[in-house]
């Protein structure tokens, strides 16, 4: 562990100390129609034209499968259950297989370069919570030999709330406590995982339970989405600590579109979303820095279908968003007034962003890092 911290901050002390004085110094460049763009979680699309006119190379795809758990309090949690995830894997493995003319099924990082070099887009399987193996807690976790067998590359430790494994960003009690840690159960997980070559998401965990992983994981691991708590103070973002400790893994952090998490100003901008690959960059140094959607390539279905009209679309947000602020939940005391940002929430959103850090001052070799090379790097290092 301690030569795999030496190298990274040796890649940290090149790049971390030299980025910001480097920001604004470049006017936007051409589309480089070579960069590799990579997503880090989008979903397998209705209409497959939508890979090739998204101009994404390679994602993180979600196939979860949910079940709606009622919580004591009320609430309700979405939780990636056996039985619904080991169909809904089977379902996009026979999807993907069908397709081999569009799609790749990423199994190793080299599928990456596969698929830019034939013209498809390479689909990496994750799940979004670990609830998918909790049955197998007593049985060697052999629940995740099967998922790995079926094509699963990366899985989240828990989403918003709490499991047998890992505390959860939303996580809550009578004390207003939001911060539990991974359990013994969730470092016996992280061990299987890293055996496996699966790559650990801690995206929606607790800050707690995300130092926890990156302390003991001996591979690198990433939050695939996500946004910055130094920008909007939420229980969704993560502080700074959480940013660096996953930079120091050799892992990276993924921003993803979900605007109410990027800025409480009343009109989302894309200087909003750069501000937060910016703040990365700045933790977590140049290499830590990558893109995430988690909407659909063409963008969140609901907002297009309203033209993107944010003060209607927030709407369909309002009654979870007030359920967790009668639980006194970091961020929910402030209502919100948006969804996504319009420039972003198009089937254009990767050239868009890419343009965008150009004209934000970032060099054509940082841009290269941010829109894919950054995930082609990890993919390659944990999926061996």
């Amino acid at each position: 562990m301690q030569k795999l911290i030496n190298r990274r901050q040796l890649i940290k002390g090149i790049t971390a100390g030299t980025i910001l004085s480097q920001l604004g110094s470049f006017s936007a460049l051409a589309q480089n129609e070579q960069r590799l763009y990579v997503d880090g979680l989008c979903f397998l699309p209705d209409d497959l034209a939508d890979l090739n006119t998204s101009k994404v190379d390679a994602y993180l795809c979600d196939i979860s499968a949910i079940e709606a758990i009622k919580q004591p309090d009320g609430t309700t949690n979405y939780k990636r259950t056996y039985k619904a995830c080991i169909k809904s894997i089977a379902e996009a493995k026979t999807r993907v297989e069908s397709n081999k003319d569009k799609l790749v099924l990423g199994l190793s990082g080299s599928d990456i370069k596969r698929a830019k070099q034939t013209d498809r887009t390479a689909v990496f399987f994750q799940i979004q919570g670990a609830d998918c193996v909790e049955t197998s807690i007593n049985n060697n976790l052999d629940q995740v030999d099967e998922f790995h067998a079926k094509g699963l590359r990366a899985l989240q430790l828990t989403h918003h709330y709490g499991n047998r494994f890992s505390g959860g960003a939303l996580d809550n009690d009578a004390n207003g406590g939001l911060n539990l840690p991974l359990t013994k159960a969730g470092e016996a997980l992280i061990e299987k995982l890293n055996q496996k070559n699966i790559l650990v998401d801690v995206s929606h965990s607790s800050p707690q339970a995300a130092l926890d992983t990156a302390k003991i994981s001996n591979s690198p691991i990433v939050q695939s989405h996500g946004a910055v708590r130094a920008i909007v103070n939420h229980a969704r973002c993560s502080p700074d600590e959480v940013i660096k400790a996953i930079s120091d893994t050799g892992g990276l952090f993924g921003v993803f579109m979900m605007s109410f998490w990027l800025t409480n100003d009343k009109v989302p901008t894309v200087d909003h979303y750069i501000n937060h690959l910016k703040h990365v960059a700045k933790v977590g140094g140049i290499d830590a820095v990558a893109i995430a959607n988690d909407y659909p390539l063409r963008g969140q279905k609901n907002l297009l279908e309203l033209n993107n009209n944010n003060a209607e679309g927030v709407k369909q947000y309002l009654s979870w968003w007030h359920s967790l602020r009668e639980k006194n939940v970091l961020g929910y005391d402030v209502e919100p007034e948006h969804v996504v940002i319009p420039e972003l929430n198009h089937i254009d959103r990767m050239e868009r962003i890419d343009l965008a850090l150009g004209k934000a001052g970032f060099t054509s070799n940082q841009r290269d890092k941010i829109m894919g090379q950054n995930w082609q790097r990890v993919l390659n290092e944990v999926l061996v």
